[in-house]
């Protein structure tokens, strides 16, 4: 017979499931996002086609979910092709140590996008509360240097939804299961800019 430690164990481990699976289905059945998907997708291979980057940053767990979009683009996602220029905002740490001392941490990314950025590439700014101080003042300046801002938040898209060209706005307050879908959603236009750009289907 099942202690109750274990009964609370397997009940925490289904109900985490369950509402992964409910998230996801949410988004399969939001024509609205569909659509933002094509429009991203479109968009991001026009900017590689017209030599532009597509840029990402995010904190904590969203810093490492940046590098591993960019990764999938600058690298290779399904099939061997040239790279593309993709990179997060926070991989230098002596740079973002430095920019934090003397600036602020709320400059770090901003001065990175500052650096490299240019009118025409794209910024995917990942925050699940969209409120964090960081991620909005690289946003405000990314839209002063032209540079498109595509957020991807968590329910209510936070302060960046205003910042936003577009907005993935997961609906959930829920740490965690935001992340998750912000890597699904990733992993997807990766794979969709990959198949446009070199013309390879699965």
């Amino acid at each position: 017979m099942a202690s109750s430690e274990e009964i609370a164990y397997y009940e925490r481990l289904k109900s985490g499931l369950e509402e992964s699976v409910r998230l996801k289905q949410a988004l399969w059945q939001d024509e609205n996002l569909m659509q933002q998907f094509q429009a991203i997708t479109s968009l991001c291979v026009a900017t590689f086609r017209n030599g532009g980057k597509v840029l990402f940053c995010g904190n904590g767990g969203s810093a490492a979910d940046a590098q591993h979009l960019a990764a999938e683009l600058s690298g290779r996602y399904y099939f061997d092709r040239p790279p593309l220029f993709a990179e997060a905002l926070a991989v230098n740490s002596a740079f973002l140590t430095a920019v934090s001392n003397d600036y602020s941490y709320e400059m770090a990314f901003a001065r990175m996008l500052q650096a490299i950025g240019a009118k025409g590439d794209v910024l995917f700014a990942l925050s699940t509360s969209g409120n964090s101080p960081n991620i909005l003042k690289t946003a405000e300046l990314a839209r002063q240097m032209e540079v498109v801002v595509i957020g991807m938040t968590g329910a209510d898209g936070g302060q960046l939804a205003a910042y936003c060209d577009y907005c993935i706005k997961i609906p959930s307050k829920d740490t965690p299961r935001i992340q998750e879908c912000h890597m699904l959603i990733g992993h997807l236009i990766c794979e969709l800019i990959e198949q446009q750009l070199f013309g390879k289907q699965l």
